[in-house]
């Protein structure tokens, strides 16, 4: 049986034929992933050691300054600019470009923005919004580094598909590269570098371009570290002279911390500054976990106050009884507000990567600025010779103007004036054609008087640009000089502080190193006593409170020191409030003043420190008495007016207005006066008083200026304003009377202690009633108090002064005193201050 033959295959007649090589597997992908590597490494990743830049950083700038977008004009949709950057320079998509251009406007990013960003360009918690929504200009730091690129300065390579040209590099008229630093990840390579302060990198430049032997050392004294845009402090030093040396280290940054009392009982740490790239989203969640897990103790809210008005502001209110600082260092060990920045300064020089030190970074960008400048110098002078050149022949020219109209006019074409203007004049074919491209008007209105002029200028720029180029020295002071003028233009101060080391405490060390059995610090040890104490301001301008071990006593034998102005009921870690005689009130802390020894069962005031160490005191101003800052106080002013004042005072505030005073009033006293059914009681110089309950006197606000107070006659004046307890059997009222016209300190005068009982009560805004009979030689009370019995007097030193003993009448006359006495005040037993 015959089998059939099967037909020919027909030839296949398509271009595309099958072409199947046979290749090694292990060969095509090392090759393959080395072109990636190097195209990322070269292309993507790594900045220019010269300019600081990434490609896709460059061509937004570049692009940008084509386009037009100066500072001076206005925004453009950021959509936009991401167009013509991918269309035409980078075409590695909108994100990676859009992301780029988003970094170079955030001014917590760079040191030195380069992007002038209009609309949400995110924060370090959150990012940016659409490029549809944004709008962007370059910033004027922008366009020095990009100045001069049509002067021939850097050179120019095709764009990706050889229809454009772009910069290699840009001019960089600043060492972009340590001021805004640089990230990026490449294969099997990664940069990270430190932002630093714009005006030490161009001063520790310009001592290299003046000194090109100098050492790291002397940089260094330039360009001590890292100046970070969020601020901060850098703690250790040691990490930063490696980085600079070898290219590679690391340093702490920690964020700016201040302890704040926050209400009278109730202190704050406030945290202003971050470290590099750390959100406060991030501190609190971190700080909250960290509570919540039982790592931190102490802290009792955290709250975010940042705004655009005042910047960051984040508070952390911490329980009473524990140490700020303590709680402070427990915070950078469990939270973010301290972090680790790594150093590695790997970055493209001449097409390959490098790590370099601080030395290095300077030397290749001071040999870019020199190459730029001489390029720009070569430029210019080819463009100042060329003209000069016209200049030249127009002067040739216009010595005979009417015959070289002539012999345009007669000649039958261009070509043919052309060669008689050059066979006559002796002009080259350039100039030949210049003057034929002349219109007749311009031609005419060229004066010998002003070429020559031109002329004479140009000669001495040439002369000057051709001795720069001659001279590598000049070439190098004109360099320092420009960088010098960038460094005064956009310069600002240092904002992040260095520090070698962090100072602890020893209470902090010896609390944080005290550990709990399990070999961790244990909670309690940072917590401190906040016992009840008094605090004491004497007759003698000393303040001081006491300590939590004072011994009680009902009385004892006095010192020289046992008359008190103020005392206040507070605790260790309290405030209290001073007043002065102009209406304001001074926060103070309980805890800043010095602690009394006992002695002899009442405190020692000789221990105390004078107040203008711990209070600030205007012209002309007096300190009045201390209060407490939990409690409705009543003020009296020389005037007669008084006021009750909610303390209702601001959190963050150390000093504020209580009362608003008339012209030449004062405040004469101030007193706590939170029961209304207290007396409020007047002394005035033409001894009268005045007593009324303080529930006649509606509480105000802080900058009300008060009421009628007493009523006082023509030319008085109040010279004591108190406050006296209800149902206080034992307050007395003292008088010492006397006259105008003694000298202070020279006549005693005369002193009277009657009972405060004896005073009848009268009506607010009354004259009261009279507190002293004046005798021969008396006009005028010197001295008045009324409080707590018994009275005890001492000199404006603290000398303890004798008073008469009590007596019954109201209005009658004081008893001689021997010496004078120039405060009076409770002598009170000790009580317990709990």
């Amino acid at each position: 049986m015959a089998r059939r033959q099967s037909p020919a295959p027909a030839v296949d007649s398509s271009p595309f034929t099958e072409n199947i090589v046979d290749i090694d597997v292990t060969s095509e992908m090392e090759g393959s992933f080395l072109e990636y590597a190097y195209s990322v490494i070269y292309s993507r990743a790594l900045p220019d050691a010269r300019d600081g830049l990434k490609p896709v950083q460059r061509r937004i700038l570049y692009m940008m300054s084509e386009m037009g977008l100066r500072p001076d004009r206005g925004h453009v949709k950021s959509a936009r600019v991401v167009g013509e950057v991918m269309g035409k320079l980078h075409p590695h998509g909108d994100t990676a470009i859009y992301d780029a251009m988003v970094r170079m406007a955030q001014d917590f990013s760079l040191r030195l923005p380069l992007i002038d960003g209009h609309g949400n360009f995110g924060s370090l918690d959150d990012g940016p919004a659409a490029p549809r929504y944004t709008e962007a200009r370059l910033a004027a730091a922008a366009l020095t580094l990009t100045d001069h690129l049509d002067e021939d300065v850097v050179d120019f390579v095709p764009n990706y598909d050889n229809q454009l040209t772009q910069p290699d590099v840009l001019p960089a008229a600043f060492p972009n590269l340590l001021v805004n630093g640089a990230t990026g990840i490449a294969v099997g390579m990664a940069t990270n570098m430190a932002p630093h302060n714009l005006v030490e990198v161009i001063s520790a430049a310009r001592h290299l371009i003046a000194h090109p032997d100098a050492t790291l050392d002397d940089l260094m004294r330039f360009v001590p570290g890292p100046d970070l845009p969020t601020g901060g402090r850098i703690v250790g030093l040691d990490g930063i002279r490696d980085a600079y040396a070898t290219g590679r280290g690391s340093f702490k940054t920690r964020a700016k911390v201040e302890i704040e009392q926050l209400s009278a009982r109730r202190t704050g740490l406030v945290v202003t500054e971050l470290p590099y790239m750390v959100g406060p989203e991030k501190v609190i969640e971190k700080i909250k976990d960290a509570v919540n897990g039982k790592k931190l103790t102490g802290i009792s809210d955290i709250v975010d106050l940042t705004d655009r008005k005042h910047g960051l502001r984040l508070v952390i209110e911490l329980k009473n009884g524990f140490n700020p600082n303590a709680v402070l260092q427990q915070l950078y060990r469990y939270s973010p507000m301290e972090d680790s920045f790594g150093i590695n300064n790997v970055t493209l020089v001449d097409g390959q990567p490098q790590t370099l030190g601080l030395v290095a970074l300077l030397t290749v960008y001071v040999g870019h600025r020199i190459d730029v400048v001489r390029r720009r110098t070569a430029f210019r002078l080819g463009k100042k010779k060329d003209r000069l050149h016209l200049v030249e022949g127009l002067l040739v020219a216009i010595v005979d103007i009417d015959e070289v109209i002539q012999i345009i006019r007669s000649s039958d074409e261009a070509a043919a004036a052309r060669v008689r203007l050059m066979s006559i004049y002796d002009l080259t074919e350039i100039q030949a054609n210049y003057i034929l491209e002349l219109r007749l008007r311009q031609l005419t209105k060229f004066s010998r008087i002003e070429l020559e002029k031109e002329q004479d200028e140009l000669r001495r720029e040439i002369a000057e640009l051709e001795a720069i180029l001659g001279s590598e020295e000049r070439l190098r002071e004109l360099v320092s000089s420009e960088l010098g003028e960038i460094a005064e233009k956009y310069g600002t101060p240092r904002r992040t502080v260095l520090l070698e080391s962090e100072a602890v405490s020893p209470t902090v060390a010896a609390a944080l190193a005290a550990p709990n059995g399990k070999g961790k610090a244990a909670p309690l040890a940072l917590e401190i006593a906040d016992d009840p104490c008094w605090a004491i301001l004497t007759a003698s301008g000393q303040i001081a409170r006491t300590s939590n071990q004072e011994p009680l006593a009902e009385s004892g034998p006095r010192s020289k020191h046992d008359v008190f102005s103020s005392v206040v009921k507070t605790s260790a870690r309290g405030e209290i409030a001073a007043v002065t005689s102009q209406g304001r009130m001074l926060r103070l802390q309980v805890m800043d003043m010095p602690v009394l020894p006992p002695m002899s069962g009442l405190p020692n005031l000789a221990g105390g420190v004078q107040a203008k160490e711990f209070i600030t005191l205007l012209k002309g101003e007096t300190l009045v008495a201390f209060v407490p800052l939990d409690q409705v106080l009543a003020i009296g002013t020389a005037q007669g007016v008084v006021k009750r004042v909610q303390p209702d005072y601001p959190l963050n505030r150390e000093d504020w207005e209580i009362i608003a005073l008339k012209d030449k009033d004062e405040v004469v006293g101030v007193a706590p006066a939170g029961s209304e059914e207290s007396d409020l009681v007047f002394l005035t110089r033409q001894a009268q008083l005045l007593r009324f309950a303080a529930g006649a006197v509606r509480p105000q606000g802080r900058t009300a200026g008060g009421m009628a107070g007493i009523k006082l006659a023509a030319d008085d004046q109040v010279v004591f304003f108190g406050a006296v307890a209800p149902d206080d059997d034992d307050a007395v009222v003292v008088t010492i009377a006397g006259t105008n016209g003694a000298l202070p300190g020279t006549a005693p005068g005369a002193a009277k202690v009657t009972a405060f009982a004896e005073y009848p009560a009268k009506g607010r805004a009354t004259a009261g009633v009279r507190a002293h009979r004046f005798l021969k030689g008396e006009d005028t009370l010197l001295l008045g108090w009324a409080g707590h019995g018994p009275a005890k007097a001492a000199s404006a030193a603290g000398v303890a002064r004798s008073l008469p003993q009590e007596h019954g009448r109201r209005d009658g006359s004081g008893i001689p005193l021997s010496q004078p006495v120039d405060v009076v005040g409770p002598a009170m037993a000790w009580p317990d201050p709990s």
